[in-house]
């Protein structure tokens, strides 16, 4: 039944863009999404089963390569804690490790440890944090943006740059993060969904701002210390 479905949704889709192809109409919807392949969008209908994922399709290649016109991390500006602009430009030349933190998760105290001590080590060599509370998992993120600084740098010393609280996924995801996702996709190729799973989840990125590893909340940040000394050279 699901090789009929799909077979029928891909017969659907070449008819839609090889009947209507010399349409104006329809011509001029593709000029509209300069990025969109004919050959994605049946592939696209084939992966779903649903001939209405054409128009879907259209939409979500459409933002996806609004996104991609920022070429890395570097492009972006966020919030620090106190609400004023920080331009990630700043970090040219340095290995960052991104994560979203929470100060009341049953991974926060592992992380938070693990993260000073890899600071402690690194920083000097041209190693950044940059940490973003987020309170999407389990509301474990409740305080305001002076009670997570407070916590994070009395208990756990960090002493590395904590941001504004954002969302990670979402409508409402950080644009930061929205980039981030589309340029390392989740488990498995993205194939279980490019959104964060949980709290600590974790971006490597080098010196040029480019993603180049994403590890799962429960990858321990120390684990990834080999990788970390490789991009720092």
């Amino acid at each position: 039944m699901l090789v009929r479905r799909n077979l029928s949704a891909l017969a659907v889709s070449v008819s839609l863009l090889l009947g209507k192809r010399s349409s104006p109409s329809f011509n001029q919807t593709l000029l509209s999404f300069p990025q969109i392949s004919r050959v994605y969008l049946v592939s696209h209908s084939i992966k779903t089963g649903s001939p209405r994922s054409l128009v879907g399709s259209l939409r979500f290649d459409h933002t996806m390569a609004a996104q991609s016109s920022k070429g890395s991390v570097h492009d972006f500006t966020v919030k620090d804690a106190k609400g004023n602009d920080v331009d990630l430009s700043i970090y040219k030349g340095k290995v960052l490790l991104i994560v979203n933190v929470a100060s009341q998760c049953g991974l926060t105290n592992s992380n938070y440890t693990e993260l000073s001590k890899l600071y402690e080590k690194y920083k000097d060599q041209g190693f950044e944090i940059l940490a973003f509370p987020c309170n999407q998992f389990g509301g474990q993120e409740p305080g305001n943006n002076e009670e997570i600084l407070e916590f994070a740098c009395t208990r756990f010393k960090a002493e590395y740059p904590i941001f504004d609280k954002v969302d990670v996924n979402g409508e409402n995801a950080a644009p930061i993060y929205k980039f981030l996702k589309a340029s390392k996709g989740g488990a498995l190729g993205g194939l279980l969904g490019d959104d964060i799973k949980w709290n600590f989840a974790k971006f490597l990125v080098d010196k040029e701002g480019h993603v180049v590893d994403r590890y799962a909340p429960t990858t321990s940040p120390i684990s990834i210390e080999k990788d970390i000394k490789k991009l720092l050279g």
